[in-house]
């Protein structure tokens, strides 16, 4: 059964300072839960979940989840829904740990202004993909917490880390690393050949990269253009370029 202050508590992590706050997010649908459930580096907090979903899950819920699984009727579960049409459960997860992030090595992005949730989860599912461990967003990119954030990363929420910070000081600090902007005029990617460590900045969906981040780039990259269109999406163009680089 639901109770007032349970529905209050999970509408209060719709506003990310509540869960900074709370150091949780949430996750919806029987996919999601299941591969965040079996991830090793978060755990359940709470899990309301609809009779079906719950007979249906008991083979596969892990020991940690025992006490946090709570029953809702069709009708509760659409009061802490933010689906327009919910899907079975809805928990409340522990934010994921990780190792202190390594940038030597490795390729990582640098998201500067990704202000579209929906975007920056999609980014991260690409990461993932290519296998990127991790993401430094600058300070005004959206919450990767977001709940569309979440559903857009598939479950790549728990293996590859974002982290927020000044992207000009983490440039900074790995002067050795070669920084490649994505930008409209530059050397098409193909040209650009494979590339074993580095730093890939994407801007903003309509303003591109700050020139004053821009300056620090030292490879300026671009998808080359055949037809009319004005710009890609980021998460788009971010698929494209890590297809030629990694």
């Amino acid at each position: 059964m639901l109770v007032k202050s349970q529905v209050k508590y999970i509408q209060s992590l719709g506003q990310k300072k509540f869960r900074d706050q709370e150091g949780a997010f949430i996750v919806e649908g029987p996919k999601m839960v299941k591969e965040l459930l079996s991830a090793p580096n978060t755990r359940p907090l709470f899990i309301y979940g609809v009779k079906e979903w719950l007979e249906g899950s008991r083979e596969w819920l892990p020991a940690t989840a025992a006490s946090c699984i709570i029953e809702l009727k069709e009708g509760e579960l659409e009061r802490i829904s933010s689906l327009a049409t919910p899907n079975q459960v809805l928990a409340v997860l522990e934010r994921p740990s990780f190792p202190s992030p390594v940038f030597n090595n490795t390729v990582s992005l640098l998201l500067d202004g990704i202000q579209d949730p929906g975007n920056l989860g999609t980014i991260v599912r690409i990461a993932d993909w290519f296998g990127l461990r991790q993401i430094v967003c600058s300070r005004d990119c959206a919450d990767i917490f977001n709940s569309k954030a979440v559903q857009s990363t598939m479950g790549s929420i728990t293996r590859v880390q974002v982290l927020y910070d000044d992207p000009e000081e983490v440039i900074r600090l790995h002067p050795t690393l070669p920084v490649f902007a994505a930008v409209l005029e530059g050397q098409p990617i193909y040209e650009t050949g494979h590339v074993p460590e580095g730093l890939l900045m994407i801007g903003n969906e309509s303003r591109g990269i700050r020139p004053e981040l821009l300056e620090k780039a030292t490879h300026r990259i671009t998808i080359p253009r055949r037809g009319q269109a004005e710009s890609l999406n980021a998460a788009v163009a971010t698929g494209i370029i890590l297809s030629h680089l990694v």
